[in-house]
């Protein structure tokens, strides 16, 4: 793992995970399995005190090949994460925070492709694979996240 020292402070930008506590998820990363949250608690120095708290959640999918659409890659042995990528946002946002409107300092870089270490369930993805009928062998593509490519 790489992951960047302090980066998770610099991020503002969040939503509500749930509606009856005040956490609010600062990143939701499906394709790199990256979880980023934030909520007030008391302070164990000063109870009467709210410090904020930050979580960060990360699943390191084992079993993930190097090409995820491939079954037949290698398995993938190094994972990255960067948390000053997977932070960077597109739009800026405002979020309210203990009472008070915050303005998201946000990237608006996002040239570079984004490696993903397991499927992005908002994204369609295919793969073609050898199909035998009849003594006939066809090339077939195949959909590996079929509620993303199809509406219905």
């Amino acid at each position: 793992f790489l992951l960047h020292p302090g980066i998770a402070y610099l991020v503002l930008a969040g939503f509500p995970r749930y509606s009856e506590d005040e956490e609010y998820v600062l990143v939701n990363n499906k394709c790199q399995c990256v979880t980023v949250t934030s909520k007030f608690v008391p302070s164990k120095e000063d109870p009467n005190e709210k410090i904020l708290e930050r979580n960060i959640r990360i699943v390191v999918p084992l079993k993930a090949r190097e090409n995820i659409s491939d079954p037949t890659s290698p398995l993938r042995t190094k994972f990255v994460y960067r948390l000053t990528e997977l932070c960077k946002k597109r739009d800026p946002v405002e979020i309210e925070l203990g009472g008070e409107i915050y303005q998201a300092q946000q990237s608006t870089s996002s040239d570079e492709p984004e490696t993903c270490y397991t499927y992005n369930r908002d994204e369609c993805y295919t793969t073609t694979f050898p199909f035998l009928y009849h003594g006939t062998i066809t090339n077939v593509q195949a959909v590996l996240t079929p509620q993303s490519c199809y509406t219905d």
